[in-house]
């Protein structure tokens, strides 16, 4: 999903070319289910843990739908962070002045819900979860103001973004995060106006957690309305370990894109029952040696049957993108875009 430097540039190129008018995405026959297996020879997905509750099954896998994947700024003194709580300046960090002092460092989780959640894949346990109970501290479990990712660090425009990272625009509120994108100030590299808007990212933080081979991820997430609007579950450390739980576009309202960069592989899920602007939806991903599987609202959708490294880990991103207008239809002025988020747990 997020494209930095010229080898994942020169992959848009190729796939564009693979699949002709649509926009840059992975190669037709990276997006065909699997074949079912044969009773003679089970497929290596066939022994993939499944989840409990609900009791899973099979849900059509969607329609194919053609190509849709989808200098540093002269700020060198401490921003003002007050109004966010962040202690954090842009784009060097350095520590700002807040009353109080600087948050303390901390892992403790927050608090579950009053009923424990159910582990969704039989013998695994919560390994590590956020339920945006209280607001964020800031550098403790997340980072949000840069992302290695993001080849400017808090912005991106090769990977056709109007990106630019504020930590304001990730609210707390009633145990919802909100990530919301508004035109900014700046001016990027390629002479487009920015949107501030929100990310965060285990990478960095004092935690440091990451996910691996064998963790089961799974999220609740309100789809957001608006053009331009790209929200994404995923996975980085460095552009050889992403895995996409899910991205979004408004502009193909029924539709998940979930992909495995590892091995090239992904899907575009069409499902209008439980996909939609302004749905809730549960969302969940194995990382499997032998299989990478995707599971909506308890229900296995796909698995890709290629799978991770026995070693691979890498950092979570959450975070609410906004399109350019290349792949895409890019906002309209003005508009804000607003993304939600009731939790991100995983299972080990």
């Amino acid at each position: 999903m997020r494209r930095s430097g010229v080898v994942r540039r020169a992959a848009v190129v190729v796939a564009v070319a693979a699949l002709g008018a649509g926009g840059a995405g992975l190669p037709s026959a990276a997006l065909t289910a699997p074949s079912a297996p044969s009773a003679s020879a089970p497929s290596r997905a066939s022994s993939v843990p499944r989840p409990q509750a609900p009791q899973p099954q099979e849900r059509g896998l969607g329609i194919q739908m053609p190509g849709i994947f989808g200098s540093l700024p002269g700020a060198f003194a401490c921003g003002d962070c007050k109004a966010s709580g962040w202690p954090i300046c842009f784009p060097f960090m350095q520590s700002c002045a807040l009353p109080g002092g600087r948050p303390p460092a901390t892992t403790t989780p927050p608090a579950l819900p009053t009923t424990p959640p159910t582990a969704p894949i039989a013998g695994r346990t919560l390994a590590w979860y956020e339920e945006f109970a209280a607001p964020l501290t800031p550098g403790a479990r997340w980072v949000a103001d840069r992302t290695s990712a993001y080849r400017y660090g808090n912005h991106n425009p090769d990977d056709d973004k109007l990106d630019w990272l504020n930590p304001a625009n990730v609210t707390v509120l009633g145990g919802v995060a909100t990530f919301t994108a508004r035109p900014g100030s700046h001016t990027l590299e390629n002479g487009r106006r920015s949107w501030d808007t929100g990310l965060l990212t285990t990478e960095g933080s004092r935690e440091g957690f990451q996910v691996r081979t064998g963790d089961y991820v799974e999220t609740r997430v309100r789809m957001p309305y608006g053009l331009g609007a790209w929200p994404a579950l995923w996975t980085w450390k460095g552009s050889g370990n992403e895995i996409d739980s899910f991205e979004y576009h408004p502009d193909h309202p029924a539709t998940l894109e979930l992909s495995n960069r590892l091995g090239a592989t992904g899907k575009y899920l069409t499902d209008p029952a439980h996909i939609a602007p302004g749905k809730w939806v549960t969302i969940g991903t194995r990382y499997g040696r032998d299989s990478v599987d995707w599971y909506v609202d308890g229900v296995r959708v796909h698995s890709d049957r290629v799978g991770v490294r026995s070693t691979w880990s890498a950092y979570l991103i959450l975070n609410l993108s906004v399109v350019a207008g290349r792949y895409h239809p890019a906002p309209p002025a003005g508009a804000p875009i607003e993304f939600s988020v009731d939790y991100v747990r995983v299972w080990r």
